[in-house]
């Protein structure tokens, strides 16, 4: 059984298979950091203060039709880490797929479309697509730190 330092349930995540835990691999359950873990060590109040941080910096973004965040949660890299093409038709990734980050999909009003937000100790990034990640649009990468 996996340990972990947040209070995330192993044995309910899908990926428990190809983890052996942050506990166990002091804060890199994939080979690299865990910003969650890593916040869990500083204290047990700080993870609730970064996340509140990271809500206040997307929710004054001023996107027009982005629900207010209300939550975010750790997702793996792999799961946010969307290729977007570039003004000058060059294609980029902008996370690393073996890290953990802060995030959230929400509803793109009645568009069918959605918001996914992915954030890291120092970048926010808002992206829409539509189902299952298709025609993925960067709307926004920045530093918030």
């Amino acid at each position: 059984m996996c340990k972990s330092l947040c209070g995330i349930d192993c044995a309910k995540c899908e990926l428990h298979t190809a983890c052996s835990g942050c506990a166990a691999s002091d804060g890199r359950p994939f080979g690299e950091p865990c910003m969650v873990a890593a916040c869990c060590k500083q204290g047990p109040d700080a993870l609730c203060q970064l996340k509140q941080k990271l809500m206040d910096a997307f929710n004054a973004l001023g996107i027009e039709d982005m629900p207010q965040v209300t939550d975010l949660y750790a997702l793996k890299g792999s799961y946010v880490n969307m290729e977007f093409t570039l003004p000058g038709g060059q294609r980029t990734k902008f996370w690393n797929d073996r890290r953990i980050y802060l995030g959230n999909q929400l509803p793109k009003g009645d568009s069918g479309r959605c918001y996914g937000l992915a954030a890291d100790e120092t970048h926010l990034m808002v992206c829409e697509y539509g189902p299952d990640g298709e025609d993925a649009a960067l709307v926004l990468f920045r530093r918030w730190a």
